[in-house]
């Protein structure tokens, strides 16, 4: 009896020991990197129900490898790379949109097999934390390798030279912000040596340190770092650079025109738009990060040949994100040229056409200057309109978008209204040397937006004039329903959505593809363009289409209508005939025909035939007297729309000539 208890307490013993180990396994313990230079590169594995196999991910960009590096406690990712073996083999497939929603890569694996192998470099001994991209964050250096903890640096123990190494360790450009308390206060432990590096040093532990060893940091005074050269947004302990040196246009007429190319891992390429779907919003990112004006043209170009490229998704590049670490490697004939607006912009608006409006003062500096509408008319309004590939101005008034954040631009614009750009304009000798608050320019662009061969202005096939070509609109990827369409009578003024068909036609042409998810965050429909080839195209009908409804009355008496005479008479114990009648939009709907006086209220309904319908009174009465509207409803798709009237007032009178008063609605 002995010996069961002594075994039975070594059972349970045991497994609280087993317990206790699987609740202390890291998610580490699942995911690995081999045959690399450290644990930290290498092929990604992932251990999943007992079996390692390494993962493909050929839509992985930095962004996911950062998951992976964190799981790993390793520093930030520096670089993804697919290879292809010559085989194929088992493997975990995981998705890219699971890994940035926060789930661990083994809630995200899915069996599978290909020959594609996903390859990891992670920062094996230093990190930037709590910052706005890859290139941005606390420095926070690895401080022992065997228990894997971090510290933050003392600033005090940090120079320009120190951040260039870490810079280039993380494969990242020039180091452009280093200042304290930017990223948050420390949470880590401190480093407590002072780094002397030359600054040619491949990484930050390969420098020299200090013998002597600091105790306390001041708070606030923990190392923060911006690297790849962009602006911050309080005073800056040094600037660099205003213009990233990962980012360029080439082969344009400007430094903000081109071909797109992006620099990783000291490799220029081309850029290719994941499925084809990059808009002026994402172009708009990219002019943003290269201090240019506002985005003007996006093309997708095919060369002659394939070559080695970076393909970028669109929803990856968001405002705050480096294009670095949306770079997956990849193969293709497809390139972007890009357009950015040279020395104008408008900023704080709804849309890219709107906005208060910049201009560049001096193109070595990148300042940007606010105009006084004192200094701006019409003609200079239409320039920059053009200028930026939007519609006719529209609005022109100070303190649309918020107050003066840069300084002012000094003379006045003299625009002809026929230049191509504000700067070409003449301008004035003199100097304004004040504005007053609440005068600089706003201004508003027209959006290009039409609906050609319908029974009116608010129904037919959808048009966008977009880098000065009007081509019929297609859906992109996403089906357009009511929601897009919204978005579309709106910008034309036509009221509410009544219908969206999608029509296919004999041949292919030229069209703008609109992404539905893209109008729907309330983006203007230019924004949202990509130029595409297309037999299908998009048929709009917005409510306002329908015109208004005709009212006459026909007396027996004399025979005539109100409609070819201004007086119209009943007289009492005559029959007279009220008609109501809209023109041949739709089938069917009804006309209401309504009845108001001193005394009472009244309508009557008859359906709709052949577009109208006659009330007929047999015998005048003074009960009569009143006005009378006609209303026609009529059911469209899913919504009842209705049209009513202009008023007529009648008057019942004995042999007396009465007539028959007509006011305008």
């Amino acid at each position: 009896m002995d010996h069961l208890l002594v075994l039975m307490l070594l059972l349970l013993w045991s497994s609280g020991l087993r317990a206790e180990g699987e609740h202390n396994s890291t998610e580490s313990d699942d995911v690995r990197l081999v045959g690399g230079d450290s644990r930290c590169a290498g092929t990604l594995e992932m251990k999943y129900q007992g079996d390692w196999r390494p993962v493909e991910g050929s839509d992985w960009t930095l962004k996911e490898a950062a998951a992976a590096c964190t799981q790993l406690d390793c520093g930030s990712a520096v670089s993804v790379e697919w290879s292809e073996e010559s085989s194929w083999r088992s493997v975990w497939r995981i998705r890219a949109d699971c890994v940035q929603s926060g789930s661990a890569l083994r809630d995200c694996a899915t069996s599978d097999s290909s020959n594609s192998i996903l390859d990891l470099t992670c920062s094996d001994s230093v990190r930037l934390v709590n910052g706005t991209s890859l290139c941005s964050g606390r420095l926070e250096v690895k401080s022992n390798q065997s228990n894997q903890s971090w510290s933050s640096v003392c600033d005090a123990d940090f120079d320009q030279q120190d951040a260039e190494v870490v810079c280039r360790e993380l494969g990242c450009g020039a180091p452009s912000v280093l200042q304290g308390a930017l990223y948050g206060e420390v949470e880590a432990s401190m480093w407590t040596k002072e780094f002397q590096c030359g600054g040619n040093e491949s990484a930050l532990l390969d420098c020299r340190s200090s013998g002597s060893e600091r105790n306390t940091c001041s708070p606030g005074k923990a190392v923060g770092l911006t690297c790849s050269g962009r602006r911050g947004a309080a005073a800056l302990i040094w600037f660099i650079s205003v213009q990233p040196d990962d980012i360029r246009l080439v082969g344009g007429d400007s430094r903000c025109a081109g071909t797109l190319e992006v620099k990783r891992q000291g490799d220029w390429r081309p850029v290719n738009d994941y499925y084809s779907d990059w808009t002026l919003k994402e172009a708009a990112v990219v002019c943003r990060e290269l201090e240019c004006g506002s985005a003007v043209s996006l093309e997708q170009r095919k060369e002659s040949s394939y070559r080695s490229v970076w393909r970028i998704r669109s929803d990856c590049v968001q405002p705050g994100s480096a294009l670095r670490g949306c770079a997956t490697p990849d193969y293709s004939s497809s390139v972007l040229d890009l357009t950015c607006s040279d020395s104008v912009r408008l900023v704080n608006g709804k849309s890219l056409c709107s906005g208060r409006l910049e201009v560049k003062t001096n193109p070595s500096n990148q300042w940007w200057s606010s105009v006084c509408e004192a200094d701006f008319d019409q003609q200079d309004a239409e320039v920059v309109c053009r200028e930026l590939g939007c519609g006719a101005p529209s609005v022109l008034q100070g303190a649309l978008y918020g107050e003066v954040e840069a300084s002012m631009w000094t003379k006045e614009f003299q625009c002809g209204g026929n230049e191509s750009a504000l700067l070409d304009c003449r301008s004035s000798g003199s100097e304004r040397n004040t504005c007053s608050p609440g005068k600089a320019v706003g201004l508003t662009c027209s959006e290009s937006v039409r609906l050609v061969g319908g029974d009116s202005r608010c129904a037919g096939t959808l048009e966008l004039k977009h880098q000065g070509d009007w081509r019929p609109v297609r859906d992109g990827i996403s089906v357009w329903t009511l929601k897009e369409a919204v978005a579309a009578c709106r910008e034309l003024d036509c009221g509410s959505a009544v219908s969206v068909e999608r029509r296919e036609e004999s041949s292919y042409r030229s069209v703008w593809g609109i992404r539905s998810d893209c109008v729907q965050s309330g983006s203007a429909l230019r924004e949202c363009a990509t130029s595409a080839s297309s037999n299908y195209i998009l048929d709009l009908t917005c409510s306002d289409l329908l015109l208004q409804t005709n009212i006459s009355g026909y007396s027996s008496v004399d025979g005539v209508s109100e409609a070819q005479q201004q007086g119209f008479h009943v007289l009492r114990g005559s029959t007279f005939t009220i008609s109501c009648s809209v023109q041949p939009q739709y089938p069917g709907g009804s006309f209401q025909l309504n009845f108001t006086s001193s005394t009472s209220a009244l309508n009557y309904t008859q359906p709709a035939v052949n577009h109208s319908a006659h009330f007929l009174f047999p015998a005048a009465e003074p009960a009569h007297q009143g006005s009378y509207s006609c209303v026609y409803h009529v059911y469209v798709i899913t919504h009842i729309f209705s049209s009513e009237s202009r008023l007529i007032s009648l008057t019942v009178a004995g042999k007396l000539t009465v007539y028959m008063q007509v006011w305008k609605m």
